[in-house]
């Protein structure tokens, strides 16, 4: 009596027998009429029989997605434009050379200052903030103090900015991220300012007069 009790050992063969004798009927079935936690079942058992295991079921890359986006979010404040969103909208070298505005173009001499020019008419002050502040650490006061923009509205300099970032190495990852980035349908054409040491030489030029 104690050996003839157990019986459920009948229906884990009948289970068997069914994934095993007509995968193809359940496969179909599972396509067409099956949508709820069964077909997932399904799916495991044929792929299990194809030797690719239950790796498949679950997809990685979104984890690796979430990962990227945190890794961002927690590097620059949601305030200022993302490294994804710079790297979008910029253009291409081969995109570049097209562009009369960026023929000769040298970065120039580095420093904490940068020039920005090609600029349209839309261009506030807050979009500049907005681009460029991400290599600024807010939290720092000294950082804070030495950012300055100033976007010139008038005159031949209109369309033109000098950008002062808190040092040389945030002005290097500025001018290599932001150059050629298209601010209101126009690519922006970023250089490092020249240093104060043109204005010696425009003293020595008086004399010399």
């Amino acid at each position: 009596d104690v050996f003839e009790q157990p019986q459920h050992v009948g229906h884990k063969k009948i289970e068997f027998h069914i994934t095993t004798d007509i995968p193809t009927v359940l496969q179909i079935n599972s396509e067409k009429e099956e949508k709820n936690g069964k077909r997932v079942y399904l799916s495991a058992t044929t792929e299990e029989m194809n030797n690719t295991g239950f790796g498949r079921i679950f997809p990685a890359p979104s984890s690796n997605d979430k990962m990227e986006t945190e890794e961002e979010d927690d590097e620059i404040p949601s305030e200022f434009i993302s490294r994804r969103d710079l790297e979008k909208n910029r253009l291409s070298r081969e995109e570049m050379e097209k562009f009369s505005v960026f023929k000769n173009y040298e970065p120039g001499d580095p420093n904490c200052r940068i020039y920005v020019k090609n600029l349209a008419k839309q261009v506030q002050e807050k979009d500049l903030k907005f681009i460029f502040g991400r290599y600024v650490d807010f939290q720092s006061e000294v950082e804070r103090n030495m950012f300055d923009i100033r976007l010139m509205k008038e005159g031949r300099m209109k369309g033109q900015a000098f950008i002062g970032l808190p040092n040389e190495k945030a002005a290097a990852k500025a001018l290599k991220e932001a150059n050629g980035y298209v601010l209101f349908e126009r690519p922006m054409v970023v250089q490092f300012a020249r240093s104060a040491r043109p204005k010696q030489d425009a003293n020595e030029g008086k004399r010399k007069k």
